[in-house]
């Protein structure tokens, strides 16, 4: 304890290789690898196996939304808190799960790699949903863990730094390695290496600390729960009511989503759901019943309560189990949305169509990335590993980095726009690409791109795939800069871990949504039309963006009038 304190008193390098030589920063980097290594396998690497192996694009569009497990995983993290695992609770409340979810995801890309995705696309969809469901949980509980281990040595911030070292390490592995390995090896073998890699992953982390919530997260969750049954609050029933009317909509949304991809994966082509009828007419119910009815309900408990109507007189007396549960759920899942409508007030309709639409041109698109680089434009593995993943990630930093920039010059709804704008705007590139890229070529010959690509042992035709990345990358960092800021302004402190996770979740909720039409799109019309679609649709972000900003500047000159007022009163 001393040496912690001495340690802590001494701000500088010494305190960083303090922090660095701490086992609990080593097991965060560790974690960072295993929470990303999955993800880039599941939804992003995998897609360039089902390209070689010639599954047809509407497939692949249904087969992802698998992601879905990633947008809805706040619905399930109340649980993991409160849920002990038979024999593997020893381990400890947070390691049972990573441990167990680690493993099972080894199991899982094992199992992978001896199936045929063409064959038995049923079987391989389902083991992916499982595998992206465990991933999913492994994020959750690795944020907690992280909250539970960090002290004044390994500090929250240095965790949170290494985690995201660890987490882009795997990106690349599971990205550009996992390419280059498949051209010699083939995908069976590169997944069963993935596999492996994540079964010792696991096994490294059984001696990974355990952490322990802290007194004050203790006394902070005992004072939430009590607050609730404090005079002035709304009553059980009212609440328990609420929460089984918006949970029954969101286990329905899982539920026709699941039934879908079951009805799309295990039918012949022919035989198949047709998956531009269930956008049409299922998604618009899907987003009504995950966001519209639930923001809804939150409105009128707004309103309940503001009223006095249906609320606690008296300190309700002590609760069963039972009510003390559906305290936690409500707490996590009725009293954010409730927070959110009681400050936005009718802005609220605004900010989530923002939210809803503003990277819908990254998220319907990307799972087709890899069968229009590999397969329409019919470049090599190893070409398309350097182009998107080791010159496209630093395109990304780059673009990160200048939204960081601009955040001090223009403000924050300026970025926000321009990065809705931008983003919109180069689907056009790959739309320049779709039909030869005569555009992309002229514009990287022009700047001496091109000469530099063909100095370090590539081609022309490698140079304009680079620079229509990194057009695209390079928006896509100032606009996900732009959404992280524009997110953590609009959460409550009380509140936040759990609605920037739904908010962030409802970013990918239409695109994931719209994936199975897009590909079906692409197979009858082909990747120009839809790149030009997609276009259009980013420009609903850019006006929704306008408005916005138009809002948050007149909130603010109220409030420059207010204050002029009281000082000459």
């Amino acid at each position: 304890m001393g040496e912690a304190a001495e340690i802590t008193g001494k701000p500088g390098w010494r305190r960083v290789l303090a922090s660095l030589g701490n086992r609990k920063t080593g097991f965060m980097a560790l974690f960072g690898f295993a929470s990303a290594l999955p993800y880039a396998l599941l939804l992003g690497t995998l897609y360039a196996w089902l390209s070689d192996a010639k599954v047809d694009l509407e497939t692949m569009g249904v087969f992802s939304l698998i992601g879905l497990a990633y947008s809805f995983k706040f619905l399930w993290s109340p649980l993991l808190d409160r849920i002990n695992l038979p024999v593997m609770r020893r381990l400890g409340h947070r390691k049972q799960w990573i441990v167990t979810a680690q493993f099972l995801l080894g199991g899982i890309l094992i199992v992978l790699s001896t199936l045929d995705p063409v064959g038995a696309i049923g079987w391989f969809s389902l083991l992916a949903g499982i595998g992206a469901f465990a991933s999913a949980t492994q994020d959750v509980v690795v944020d907690a863990w992280r909250v539970d281990v960090a002290d004044e040595v390994a500090t929250i911030d240095m965790l949170s730094t290494v985690y995201q070292l660890g987490y882009r390490s795997a990106v690349l592995v599971g990205g550009a390695l996992a390419l280059f390995l498949a051209e010699g090896l083939g995908w069976p073998t590169v997944y069963g290496i993935m596999g492996g890699l994540m079964l010792l992953v696991g096994i490294a982390s059984l001696f990974a600390p355990e952490g322990q919530q802290s007194a004050a997260t203790v006394a902070a969750d005992a004072a939430g729960l009590a607050e609730l049954r404090a005079p002035g609050e709304l009553e059980p029933r009212v609440r328990a009511i609420a929460l089984a009317v918006v949970g029954a909509l969101w286990l329905w949304a899982l539920i026709t989503v699941g039934v879908f991809m079951v009805r799309s994966l295990g039918s012949d082509p022919e035989a198949r759901p047709d998956s531009v009828a269930f956008v049409a007419q299922q998604g618009p119910l899907i987003v009504i019943a995950t966001v519209v009815v639930p923001a809804i309900i939150a409105a009128w408990l707004v309103r309940q309560k503001a009223r006095g109507n249906h609320v606690l007189h008296t300190a309700a007396p002590s609760l069963r189990r039972r009510d003390t549960v559906l305290d936690h759920g409500y707490r996590a899942l009725i009293l954010p949305l409730t927070d959110i409508v009681g400050r936005l007030g009718w802005a609220t309709i605004l900010v989530l169509g923002l939210v809803l639409s503003y990277r819908i041109t990254d998220t319907i698109w990307g799972t087709f990335a890899y069968p229009f680089y590999l397969g329409e434009l019919a470049y090599s593995k190893e070409e398309v590993a350097i182009a998107s993943k080791f010159f496209g990630v630093g395109a990304l930093m780059l673009g990160i980095a200048l939204g960081g920039v601009l955040f001090t010059y223009v403000g924050r709804m300026a970025v926000m726009t321009l990065g809705a704008l931008t983003a919109a705007l180069t689907n056009l590139l790959y739309a320049d690409l779709s039909v030869g890229g005569a555009v992309m070529a002229a514009g990287s010959k022009v700047i001496g791109f091109t000469w530099l690509v063909e100095h370090l042992g590539g081609d022309e035709r490698l140079a304009k795939l680079m620079f229509a990345i990194a057009g695209e990358n390079v928006a896509g960092g100032i606009a996900g800069a732009a959404l992280v800021a524009y997110l953590s302004s609009i959460t409550s402190k009380k509140y936040s871990a759990v609605q920037y996770a739904l908010l962030s979740s409802l970013t990918f909720l239409v695109g994931t949504l719209g994936r199975g039409a897009l590909g079906k799109m692409i197979e009858t019309r082909g990747y120009y039309d839809v790149f030009m679609l997609t276009t259009a649709i980013g420009f609903i972000a850019v006006i929704l963006c306008l408005l916005e900003w138009w809002r948050i500047r007149r909130l603010g000159k109220n409030a420059g009038l207010d204050a002029a007022a009281l000082a000459n009163a």
